[in-house]
């Protein structure tokens, strides 16, 4: 089995954030994996990442397993507040997936399925995303309904 490429990347405007918006989408996060480290102007968090840059690879196929996920580390700097609607913070065990990042003026939105946003309030767009291990395997690839269908 060859090495698999581990993703590192930054975002300094919004088109490097629309990349790494893209990696993203339906990474699953736990409540307790997101933090705010006000003293270092920080937000973090990890996810468990589909690795949508291979999904579409021929590779071997062990068992069901055709796809990968990976977990990965994110963190936001020149956060100077961080605003949530819809998060019970009491519920850290709570895992919501990640739908998309978009950035109006001075705030980057983080919307998750239900409903849930977290707005980082930032001077400047400064993001870094890295893969931590290995990928593992996993038969499901995530779908969305498409607007049209019934």
């Amino acid at each position: 089995m060859s090495e698999p490429n581990l993703l590192k990347l930054r975002a300094a405007d919004a088109d490097d954030l629309k990349i790494i918006s893209t990696f993203l989408q339906d990474a699953v996060i736990a409540v307790s994996e997101m933090t705010f480290l006000k003293e270092e102007s920080r937000f973090a968090f990890v996810a468990n990442r589909f690795r949508w840059e291979d999904a579409d690879r021929d590779r071997p196929v062990e068992g069901d397993a055709i796809y990968e996920r990976v977990h990965c580390g994110i963190c936001f700097d020149s956060v100077s507040a961080v605003r949530q609607n819809g998060l019970d913070q009491r519920r850290k065990a709570q895992v919501v997936s990640l739908l998309s990042i978009s950035v109006e003026d001075k705030f980057i939105d983080l919307s998750f399925s239900a409903g849930i946003t977290v707005r980082l309030e930032v001077e400047k767009i400064r993001c870094h995303l890295q893969d931590l291990n290995e990928p593992w395997p996993t038969q499901w690839r995530p779908s969305h309904p498409l607007e049209d269908e019934e």
